[in-house]
């Protein structure tokens, strides 16, 4: 297979070594490693189609890899299959843009480029686009795609499934669909490429995506606001949605044992208060009108806050370096606990009128179910994505016997706090490897038996990252 593969790809195109694999096998927290025969990295979609078809003739199952910084080892190979450990396809060498339409704002991309330097092609010709995360200088848009990312972003612009006009995808016996002409209107039928966006690689591989452009934000306040609860929070959202509700880029709340860890941890962060806020806002207004005074918009919500009690006090930006430091910190999170210990991270969203009392009551079974843990929260407020965190010492998760047992003992308990919400368990992170018996327990069973359906239409052979989404 391997003779064969370096016919289709050539020597650039294909690793066996095992050293070298070693990072295309292990995910970035650097908790699971994964088994293949070899990495794959085609250039081109024609190459794509080409592997897929040899991986149908020789029965190999294929694993899909982007930037590899998920959080459900979505993307670590695992084929449960000694005699078939598949090969992993990644695009990195696929990394061009295709096109730029500044009359229809659309970029039409490969889908192995980062989307650090999408941001960068389209600020060229004076637009944006408008997904930020922590990982945007190795995320690639093939995998945010396939993941139905979000970020900060979401509360103006939606996760990426309102982000992607058309996709070119690769199946897994080699055909090709081709949907990239982001038409605004086509009423031909079933949207066929939604199905692919949020698939995490179970139904084919996206290779080609148009993506959609906005006008560049050149006017934008930013502020670093101290609250004391999370129910103050939704209060102070909820001021901001009545002023400003159409500039609103971002809404971020953050606990202080969360930003105590950045603190530790990263170099190079500034805090503009004598002591950490209880509680953080980080507020983004944004807008391409250059006479629209956001900072006076800010400046009268943050006034009217105080008032009301529900600011305690507040830093607002006066310049862009200033921006740029109350957003490191908060895009620094997962690296910091990267290095603080063994986090459990929890991807609950509830509506934002909810927020408050979920959070109280996951701290409620946290203390008395989790003492060893401390716990950190990092809240999209805007659209009521918690990020709820145990964080376990590495000396006490070394005492553990059954890691992966407990893991998920953990992440039910807090599963079902959301639920009691009527929440979800997977707002942004996927379901990986890590939770597909969660979207049995939790998940609708209709919903469920249909997306196996569908699962059987597209990959009748489960040869597409089996084990991921749906289980094995």
């Amino acid at each position: 297979m391997i003779d064969r593969l370096l016919e289709i790809v050539g020597p650039k195109g294909i690793i066996t070594d095992a050293t070298d694999m070693h990072p295309y096998l292990t995910d970035w927290r650097e908790r699971k490693h994964g088994n293949a025969i070899c990495v794959v990295l085609p250039a081109s979609t024609e190459e794509v189609s080409a592997v897929m078809k040899l991986a149908t003739e020789m029965q190999q199952p294929v694993f899909p890899l982007g930037g590899n910084t998920g959080l459900c080892y979505g993307a670590v190979p695992e084929s449960g299959n000694p005699e078939k450990p598949g090969i992993v396809l990644c695009l990195r060498r696929m990394n061009r843009i295709r096109e730029i339409d500044v009359v229809s704002d659309i970029v039409t991309v490969d889908a192995g480029i980062i989307l650090a330097e999408v941001h960068q092609a389209a600020d060229k010709v004076e637009r944006q686009f408008p997904m930020h995360l922590g990982s945007e200088g190795s995320a690639q848009i093939g995998g945010l795609i396939s993941t139905n990312a979000g970020g900060t972003a979401v509360v103006r612009y939606g996760p990426m499934r309102d982000l992607v006009a058309g996709l070119e995808v690769v199946l897994a016996d080699g055909r090709i669909i081709r949907d990239l002409a982001a038409l605004r209107k086509d009423n031909t039928g079933y949207m066929l490429r939604q199905l692919f966006i949020g698939a995490e690689g179970t139904l084919g591989i996206i290779t080609g995506a148009a993506l959609k452009m906005f006008p560049k934000q050149s006017n934008s306040a930013h502020a670093w606001i101290d609250v004391a609860s999370p129910a103050d929070a939704v209060k102070l959202l909820a001021s901001f949605r009545s002023t400003a509700g159409q500039f609103i880029e971002a809404f971020e709340l953050v606990s202080a044992s969360q930003y105590e860890l950045v603190k530790r941890h990263i170099d190079r962060v500034r805090i503009p208060f004598a002591a950490l806020p209880e509680w953080s806002l980080m507020v983004e207004l944004s807008t391409s009108d250059v006479h629209t005074d956001l900072d006076a918009m800010m400046g009268g919500v943050l006034e009217a806050g105080l008032e009301a009690g529900l600011v305690r006090d507040a830093v607002v930006a006066t310049s862009q370096q200033q921006a740029e430091e109350i957003w490191h910190v908060r895009h620094s999170v997962s690296e910091a606990n990267k290095k603080e210990g063994i986090g459990v991270v929890h991807d609950v969203a509830v509506r934002t009128s909810f927020v408050p009392d979920f959070i109280a009551a996951a701290d409620k079974l946290s203390a008395e179910r989790f003492p060893q843990a401390t716990t950190q929260v990092v809240c999209h407020l805007g659209d009521g994505n918690v990020h709820y965190i145990l964080m376990f010492s590495h000396e006490y998760w070394a005492s553990v016997a059954d890691k992966d047992a407990f893991a998920l003992e953990v992440e039910r308990a807090v599963h079902d706090v959301g639920a009691r919400f009527n929440g979800t368990f997977s707002a942004e992170h996927g379901v990986g490897r890590k939770l597909p018996e969660e979207l049995v327990r939790l998940g609708d069973p209709l919903r469920y038996e249909l997306m196996k359906q569908v699962k059987l239409v597209f990959d009748p052979e489960n040869r597409m990252n089996p084990g991921v989404l749906l289980g094995k």
